[in-house]
């Protein structure tokens, strides 16, 4: 029994777009801001934007990518390349986050005083636009998109940090306060990004998506009274979003053709709530000898 399940949505394709040409225009005005402010906090988000821009157009075409139709050589499709591309930018983003902090630190020393009028003005236009950013992103399913939620929502904390320094600076003269915010935001958005990092490296090593899932997947097979066990039982991702199942069902009887029809479309009933884009379900007869033998015996 093999089932493909395939939606080609170009949805995200378009939300990763708007995202890459909102960011690349913003870092732009970045640069040019930062140097009319002198403020090393603005240029240096401006470089941290820059690295953001090149890893959502790595994105975009990747994602772009994975919607191409599956082929002979293959037949899962390209869907993979969006967490090649989620990993990418995973450390791309805890790499800016490090930079930032080793930034940071030193200017607690050190701390110069910006131009507060000028910080003021491009924080306000950096949140919205990041912002904006991010309510696009949101919507997003795909691991990818996740975590360039995070790059954006990096710089909108980021911005926010500049927003509440440069209010300050204007009436109070404290120039430490600037690193102590990008220190505290930036350790945040390690933390979050470190966690993807280690769902998106489990999903390249097939680890099941979801154990409670598969769990209830197995409890909902076992429950036919037509089937006796389960055993060969693989439940992984394609891209943190498309999962596909295989196993192996021993039959409890050696039964007639028209009983296995009915019993494979009562499995493709318990099956389709769960969403799986490849399912490939065996049945084995009484007594029939596993050709996976060896991998029956390793599940148990």
């Amino acid at each position: 029994m093999h089932n493909h399940s395939h939606s080609h949505s170009h949805g995200k394709d378009n939300r990763i777009g708007w995202t890459f040409f909102l960011n690349v225009s913003f870092t732009i005005i970045e640069f040019i801001g930062g140097w009319l402010t002198n403020s090393t906090a603005i240029m240096a988000d401006a470089v941290h934007d820059l690295g953001d821009s090149l890893s959502i157009g790595f994105a975009w075409i990747l994602s772009r990518f994975s919607d191409k139709e599956a082929s002979d050589r293959f037949s899962y499709g390209y869907r993979r390349l969006t967490l090649f591309g989620a990993l990418i930018n995973s450390i791309v983003l805890v790499i800016g986050s490090v930079w930032v902090l080793f930034e940071a630190i030193p200017r607690l020393s050190n701390p110069e005083m910006p131009m507060a009028e000028g910080m003021l003005g491009l924080a306000l236009l950096g949140v919205a636009v990041n912002g904006y950013a991010v309510f696009k992103l949101k919507a997003g399913k795909t691991l990818n998109e996740k975590v360039l939620t995070w790059h954006l929502l990096e710089d909108v904390l980021g911005w926010v940090a500049v927003l509440i320094v440069s209010i300050v600076l204007l009436f109070v003269d404290l120039p430490i306060l600037d690193p102590l915010l990008s220190i505290g935001f930036t350790l945040f958005i390690l933390f979050n990004v470190l966690k993807n990092l280690k769902t998106t490296l489990a999903l390249f090593l097939q680890a099941t998506p979801d154990e409670e899932v598969q769990n209830n997947i197995e409890k909902a097979i076992k429950a036919i009274p037509e089937i006796n066990g389960i055993h060969h039982m693989h439940f992984w991702s394609l891209d943190g979003e498309s999962h596909v199942l295989t196993a192996h069902l021993e039959l409890a009887h050696n039964f007639e053709v028209d009983k296995l029809i009915r019993l494979k479309q009562q499995v493709a009933k318990e099956l389709s709530s769960y969403n799986l884009s490849h399912t490939t379900i065996e049945f084995e007869f009484p007594q029939e000898t596993c050709r996976d033998e060896h991998e029956k015996h390793a599940h148990g």
